[in-house]
């Protein structure tokens, strides 16, 4: 028996309808009813979770979090404390105690810290988060491997770069529609190197790492295995949207001053051109390998 948080999120959705078509036994935790599952009506952030809750549960996926702002502004301070990192521990401490077999926690790879330049990132490469998402990512793993260290239940955190897939928000949408839309300037051509993996990817992987026990207190990333430049990114969306490629771009400078005088609204320069380049081969190595790309991808089934 799986529960599972999150389960109306991106990602939570998409996991959900695969284990159903495993025919695998579900509950899931959110903050209303979700139909034809068994809910437990819980707001991790404010609620305080049923004692009941893991009765006859084997796993747990954990996948809700706070990740609306990334900025390092006080006023979301106590939201990515409260359910980033408060929240995890006492669902994973509820869990250890009911006797739960494995506990998985979907963190992220900011939680890894600044990416090394011109360096594929293992999990071993540990750097300081830059902001509140992740460092509060970055805190709930290091609490959950001492829970790890002092319970029979198997913990596994689990770090996907950025995930893309159909009904994808945030700013791969926004870049997206800005190039639907035809007033997203077209980026040059910077070598720069940025991890993805496509979401049905990413829920195999969870459900992969779910079987498999060989991953108790392992971090492991969870990319496509191919490295993008932003160019290419922004290339890709132009054939998904079947828009012709422009034979111009935008020099560098300009995306950089943008960036400078309208304090990232308009274009977040470290967003768009930074390295965010991480190595999958511990996944790999497990007998698990992604089976999509960027590149595959239509309008229908980005």
């Amino acid at each position: 028996m799986y529960l599972i948080t999150g389960a109306s999120g991106f990602i939570g959705k998409r996991l959900v309808n695969a284990l159903k078509l495993e025919d695998a036994r579900l509950t899931l935790m959110a903050r209303k009813k979700i139909s034809g599952c068994n809910t437990i009506i819980c707001d991790l952030e404010s609620n305080t979770i049923p004692n009941d809750a893991m009765n006859n549960i084997d796993i747990v996926i954990h996948l809700a979090g706070y990740a609306h702002d990334t900025k390092n502004s006080d006023s979301f301070a106590y939201r990515y404390k409260s359910l980033n990192v408060d929240a995890v521990l006492k669902l994973a401490n509820l869990a250890s105690n009911s006797g739960v077999k494995k506990f998985i926690f979907i963190s992220s790879v900011k939680a890894s810290g600044a990416p090394f330049p011109e360096k594929c990132m293992t999990e071993s490469d540990q750097g300081s988060p830059r902001d509140l998402y992740g460092k509060s990512k970055r805190e709930a793993e290091l609490e959950l491997l001492k829970i790890s260290n002092k319970s029979k239940m198997e913990v596994t955190i689990l770090r996907p770069a950025l995930v893309y897939g159909p009904n994808v928000k945030g700013n791969l949408l926004m870049m997206m529609s800005s190039i639907k839309k035809g007033w997203f300037p077209p980026l040059p051509k910077k070598n720069n190197r940025r991890s993805m993996v496509h979401i049905d990817d990413l829920v195999k992987a969870v459900i992969f790492i779910s079987k498999d026990s060989r991953t108790d207190g392992e971090i492991i990333n969870i990319t496509d295995g191919k490295a993008y430049s932003s160019r290419e990114i922004y290339e890709v969306m132009c054939n998904i949207l079947e828009r012709p490629i422009p034979k111009w771009s935008m020099p560098l400078l300009i995306f950089k001053i943008v960036s400078l005088i309208s304090f990232g609204k308009l274009f977040d320069f470290e967003k768009l051109f930074a390295n965010e380049y991480f190595s999958s081969d511990k996944l790999n190595s497990l007998g698990f390998s992604a089976e999509r790309s960027l590149g595959d991808m239509n309008e229908t089934n980005f």
